[in-house]
C-alpha cells in the first residue's frame, strides 16, 4: 500500500486536475500513477472547481432567462466539458460490464472496449436526468450553485476510499500503477469534501449528503467486489457519478 502523499498544495492540485478536468493548464493525464496516488487528498478540490463551472452555467442561463430546466442542462453539460465525460464514461463500462458479461474476465473485457452498449447508454440517459431534475426542482441558482459545488466535492472525495477498500481488479491499467492510498489520504479528502459541503450549504444538509454518499459509495464498491473482485478506473468513475446524484437528491430535500 502507497504511503506517498503529495504535501505541496499546488503541485497536488495541479496533478490531479490534470487528470479529473480538460482544464487548458499544461501536461497531460499520462502522467506516473504513483504521483496521482499520492494526490488524492486534493480531489474533493479539483471538484469544487468543476462544480463551479456548472454553478456558472446555470448563473447564465437564469440571467439570459431560460426555465430551471435548461438552465440545469448546461450546468449539466458545463460539467461534461470541464472533464471531458470522464466519470460519465466510467459509469457507462461498468454498467455494460457488470449487465453484459457472464464472468469476472468478460465483464472486465467489456468494460475495457471503447463502445459503449445499451446497458451504458442507459446508465447515462438516467444519470442526465436525475441531475437536470434535481436541479431544474431547485429553482433558485444560489441553491443550485451551492448544491453543485458540495455534490462535486463529496464524489471526488469518495473515490480515494474506494481504492483504499479496494484492489487493483486488474495487474496494469491506471488504477494498478497508481496502488492503494493510506487511510490518511483518504481521511484528508473526505475531511476536506465534508467542509466545503458545509460551507456550501450548511451543517446539517452536509451532514445528510455525507451519510447518503457513503452509503452509495459502499454499495458500489460492494457491487464492484462481487462483479469484478477490485476496483478500476471506471468503477471509481462510477462511484463519483452515484455518490454526486444521491447527493444532490439529499441537498434538495433540504
Amino acid at each position: 500500500m502507497s504511503s506517498q502523499i503529495e504535501r505541496n498544495p499546488l503541485t497536488a492540485l495541479r496533478t490531479a486536475t490534470i487528470f479529473l478536468t480538460r482544464f487548458p493548464i499544461g501536461g497531460n493525464n499520462s502522467h506516473d500513477g504513483t504521483a496521482l496516488s499520492a494526490t488524492l487528498w486534493v480531489f474533493p478540490v479539483v471538484g469544487v472547481l468543476v462544480g463551479l463551472c456548472g454553478a456558472f452555467a446555470y448563473y447564465l442561463g437564469d440571467v439570459v432567462g431560460l426555465p430551471p430546466a435548461l438552465s440545469a442542462i448546461a450546468a449539466v453539460a458545463a460539467m461534461y466539458i470541464a472533464t471531458g465525460g470522464l466519470h460519465e464514461d466510467g459509469l457507462a463500462d461498468c454498467a455494460d460490464g457488470f449487465g453484459g458479461g457472464s464472468s469476472r474476465e468478460r465483464k472486465l473485457a467489456i468494460m475495457r472496449d471503447s463502445r459503449v452498449g445499451s446497458y451504458g447508454v442507459a446508465a447515462m440517459i438516467f444519470s442526465v436526468l436525475a441531475r437536470v431534475s434535481v436541479l431544474g426542482s431547485l429553482g433558485d441558482p444560489a441553491t443550485v450553485c451551492a448544491a453543485l459545488v458540495a455534490s462535486a466535492a463529496l464524489s471526488r472525495g469518495a473515490m480515494g476510499p474506494v481504492m483504499a477498500m479496494l484492489p487493483a481488479a486488474r495487474d496494469n491499467g491506471l488504477s494498478a500503477a497508481a496502488g492503494r492510498p493510506n487511510m490518511g489520504q483518504t481521511l484528508v479528502g473526505g475531511a476536506i469534501a465534508f467542509v466545503v459541503a458545509w460551507f456550501a450549504v450548511g451543517f446539517g444538509v452536509a451532514l445528510m449528503a455525507l451519510f447518503v454518499s457513503v452509503v452509495a459509495m459502499l454499495f458500489v464498491a460492494a457491487l464492484a467486489r462481487k462483479q469484478i473482485s477490485g476496483q478500476t478506473g471506471d468503477v471509481l468513475g462510477a462511484v463519483a457519478q452515484v455518490v454526486e446524484i444521491v447527493a444532490l437528491a439529499a441537498i434538495s430535500v433540504r
